[in-house]
């Protein structure tokens, strides 16, 4: 009767042992944890051509020379981001997975960029009302997804993407309001600012398609 007892002992120690391991598993790498991971790896991947197509959706909207100017605006703040980069020469979190620094975020400084010309171009067609706030609010968190995504994947630093983020906002508020107030009558009077406009506006277009073709066909 006492070996019977301790054998029901032992096996629901056992027993309990095993769901603990099991329940450790679990908490440790949980498939749902898995599954999101692989969403978010995804997403990573996806999300510079999902912007680059919003972006493109929105200029060919425009059609106007705000969107040949916001063409040269974005292809300026890649470069400005660039060069932050090399001046400031601070590592990613994990510098195996790329060689270049990573402050600030390129990818943070161009969504963010390409996200609030967007906002003002949406405010701009449909003016201050729910439905421009709404979807204001849905580019802007979709945004801000997109930007989480390069600290969940461990390519940077929430600093780093907090200053792309910033660094592209500024900028792109700025440039849509040196469009409006300085270059907007001239380019509107002037054949010859329009012409300096359209040329630089398509050679940095050539040139960022070259820069995709060399680098955003890489492994991320």
């Amino acid at each position: 009767m006492c070996d019977l007892v301790r054998t029901h002992a032992w096996r629901d120690g056992e027993e309990e042992r095993f769901q603990a391991l099991e329940q450790d598993a679990f908490i440790s790498n949980p498939s749902n944890d898995l599954v999101s991971d692989g969403i978010n790896a995804v997403a990573n991947r996806l999300s510079k051509w999902v912007v680059a197509a919003l972006f493109g959706s929105v200029l060919l909207l425009r059609h106007d020379g705000a969107a040949l100017w916001a063409v040269i605006g974005s292809v300026s703040n890649s470069a400005l981001s660039a060069a932050l980069k090399r001046i400031l020469n601070q590592e990613r979190p994990v510098a195996t997975l790329r060689s270049d620094p990573g402050m600030p975020s390129s990818h943070a400084q161009s969504i963010s960029f390409i996200s609030v010309f967007t906002v003002f171009s949406v405010m701009e067609w449909l003016g201050t009302n729910k439905l421009s706030l709404f979807l204001s609010g849905l580019i802007l968190a979709l945004a801000s997804y997109f930007i989480w995504l390069r600290v969940s994947q461990k390519l940077h630093t929430t600093s780093q993407v907090v200053v792309g983020a910033i660094v592209g906002s500024l900028y792109s508020t700025l440039w849509y309001i040196t469009w409006n107030s300085l270059v907007l009558e001239a380019f509107a009077s002037s054949f010859s600012v329009q012409a300096a406009v359209f040329s630089v506006a398509a050679a940095s277009a050539l040139a960022f398609a070259v820069y995709v073709l060399l680098n955003w066909f890489k492994d991320d």
